[in-house]
């Protein structure tokens, strides 16, 4: 215990001065200090025994990740930057007790001698790092500020380094004012003043370790917006929490009001630190991937442990189960700020972290399997019915119409596009809700959830069982649909010569409703928009795209009540089917049924053609010809006229 006065008298504080001269960094504190025999102990049998120990007990894998530490690792890194290191120390456990010095070069052998350098107050330790010439630039005090802006912010003790500012102030100008008349202003100049002396760096306080019921709405923000430099950005929600049994430690979360700059233009940029580990308050690492899964990048948030070791690294931490508990903590507690969120009166707020972080979410879908079941009821997707409202898949559920089995959805470029969907005609003209998935990413967030509450969840551009009607109407429509296909079949069979290499098969349809045709892939086939999707990266990493074309022709289905279809059996079966009208005919209502399901067009040139021909016989067929200009000749003092001749 602390009886002297003086010592008792003496505040904790940490000081640290550069010498560019002497080449040397020196840390110095007011602590207890340490006794001859404890700088034995302590210092002088690291490298004889602890060090080498321990190096060889993680070399064979059969380290405690708790030994870091104890064995001065921590100490002997400065022999990094150092050649040499001097321990300057004075014990407070013995009045009078003498001042030592410890010095030792490179670690290998050390002395211990009385020392009469500037002596301590009361008691402490001052450690002199003698700077090896690759290391100066840790003589430049601003390298140090910096290192301890990151490292050091939040320790407790106070924190001061020796540095040079200039401050500017206003004087009276000299030489300005030598005619200055009585009673007028004296002019001012600004001269700059140098000064050297110490300097606080550390005045954040670790909010974390407090009780949150002692920390204000506005401590939160201001730590916040100081912690992660984020001045302009006003978080939406925060959870500060303790962790307790197998591991303690205290945390607290944030989600941003806005996305982070850094991940406007990579949602997974490797730069982005958004969680902070510290041990014992000190700043351990901000990149240690599997502290939270990626689909949380843009959750920032402080983790203070004292179950973990100062020196940790990345190797040791993944032998640890530490790290596996406090990643489940930190998802769980994520997931319940978004929750909360959702659950706010102010619909807004969920709809602006829908638009900032939604993709996120989507994300965790795919690749968490473990909380895919708590990220389902976040999802938010634009549906026929809910124009430009979001809907969730709780919202779709209640919604349902009475005897639907299943839960519907589109992929398109878009809301637009979805919504031009023939596809989505099977459902929504039985008045069923569509759900529209407007991007590649939709799609395979769509794709790993198969069902919810019981629910297929089923794409109506694919061809499957939609399960629209009742059981024992199945056989009545199955009788149909082949009766459809057998008078149909001319056409069938002329569509499918036609458009061999174009579409896998055509079939009868009795779903459409006001489009012709539409274009569905096979049960395991891919979206068009997820084909333009992988088209993109296969070019991208320099392969080969036309794998795919082959790989995913699509279905065609024809409307046999639309009048289109029914002209074109007109066509076929009167004999016309070898004419090249009939053949323009075929190929439009592919291009047509193609481009309003989300394909792109092969040759735009040669669609265009088709159109041209189309609109020309529209012509012909109204009567009016193609009319040739015809310009006659008059005389000289006449404007020459010109006449339009039609041809019958």
């Amino acid at each position: 215990s602390i009886t002297d006065d003086a010592a008792a008298a003496v505040e904790p504080e940490i000081k640290i001065t550069t010498d560019e001269i002497a080449g040397t960094v020196t840390i110095e504190d007011t602590g207890v200090g340490m006794t001859r025999d404890e700088l034995i102990n302590n210092l002088g049998r690291i490298a004889q025994s602890g060090t080498k120990n321990f190096l060889e007990a993680l070399g064979k894998g059969k380290a405690d990740v708790n030994l870091i530490g104890q064995f001065g690792v921590g100490f002997y890194s400065g022999y990094l930057v150092a050649d040499k290191v001097e321990v300057v120390t004075k014990s407070m456990q013995t009045p009078n007790a003498p001042q030592l010095r410890w010095t030792s070069q490179a670690g290998s052998s050390f002395t211990i001698e009385d020392d009469d350098s500037e002596p301590f107050a009361t008691s402490g330790t001052r450690l002199i790092l003698h700077l090896k010439d690759e290391a100066t630039d840790y003589l430049d005090s601003s390298k140090i500020e910096s290192l301890l802006n990151r490292y050091s912010e939040f320790i407790e003790f106070p924190i001061s380094l020796y540095k040079e500012t200039t401050e500017y102030k206003q004087v009276p100008d000299v030489e300005a004012n030598k005619d200055l008349k009585e009673g007028e202003t004296p002019k001012m100049k600004t001269v700059p003043e140098t000064k050297q002396g110490y300097e606080r760096v550390n005045f954040q306080k670790p909010i974390w370790l407090r009780s949150p019921k002692e920390v204000t709405e506005e401590e939160y923000q201001d730590f916040y917006k100081s912690a992660f430099r984020a001045s302009y950005d006003e978080p939406m929600k925060y959870s500060h929490f303790v962790l307790e049994g197998q591991v303690e430690c205290k945390a607290i979360l944030y989600v941003p009001g806005m996305l982070p700059f850094e991940l406007s233009k990579d949602m997974f940029d490797e730069n982005a630190r958004n969680i902070r580990l510290y041990v014992k308050r000190v700043f351990i690492n901000d990149k240690f991937e599997d502290l939270m899964p990626r689909w949380l990048k843009f959750v920032r948030g402080v983790v203070d442990s004292d179950d973990l070791p100062l020196n940790v690294g990345r190797e040791i931490l993944q032998k640890s189960k530490v790290l596996s508990i406090i990643n489940r903590r930190l998802v769980r507690k994520s997931l319940d700020m978004f929750r909360e969120i959702m659950d706010d009166e102010d619909d807004s707020q969920y709809i602006m972290f829908w638009n900032n972080f939604g993709k996120y979410l989507k994300v965790g879908v795919v690749e968490d399997d473990r909380n895919r079941k708590d990220l389902l009821p976040l999802l938010r997707f634009f549906s026929s019915k809910s124009e430009d409202e979001y809907v969730s898949l709780d919202d779709y559920i209640e919604n349902m119409k009475e005897g639907q089995k299943a839960i519907y959805y589109v992929t398109g470029d878009g809301k637009e596009k979805a919504a031009m969907s023939p596809a989505a005609e099977k459902v929504v003209g039985r008045g069923y809700e569509v759900l529209y998935m407007v991007e590649p990413l939709d799609e395979i967030t769509i794709e790993s959830i198969r069902e919810y509450k019981e629910f297929d969840i089923l794409d109506v551009t694919k061809e499957q069982d939609l399960k629209l009607g009742d059981d024992d109407k199945d056989e009545e429509k199955k009788k149909k649909k082949e009766e459809l296909t057998k008078e149909f079949s001319d056409v069938i069979e002329y569509l499918e010569g036609t458009l061999s290499g174009k579409v896998n098969k055509v079939t009868v349809s009795d779903l459409l409703t006001t489009s012709p045709a539409a274009l569905v892939q096979g049960a395991y086939g891919v979206s068009p928009t997820m084909q333009r999707y992988m088209k993109a990266q296969s070019v991208a990493a320099g392969g080969d795209d036309q794998g795919l074309n082959s790989m995913n022709q699509a279905v065609m289905e024809i409307n046999p009540n639309h009048p289109i279809v029914k002209d074109l059996e007109r066509m076929v079966k009167s004999g016309e089917k070898d004419s090249e009208e009939t053949k323009n005919f075929a190929t439009l209502l592919y291009d047509v049924a193609g481009m309003t399901s989300g394909y792109d067009v092969d040759d735009a040139g040669e669609f265009a053609k088709r159109v041209m021909a189309l609109m020309t016989t529209k012509a012909r067929d109204d009567g009016a010809g193609v009319q040739d200009a015809v310009i006659e000749e008059k005389t000289e003092e006449q404007d020459p006229v010109i006449e339009v001749k039609t041809e019958e």
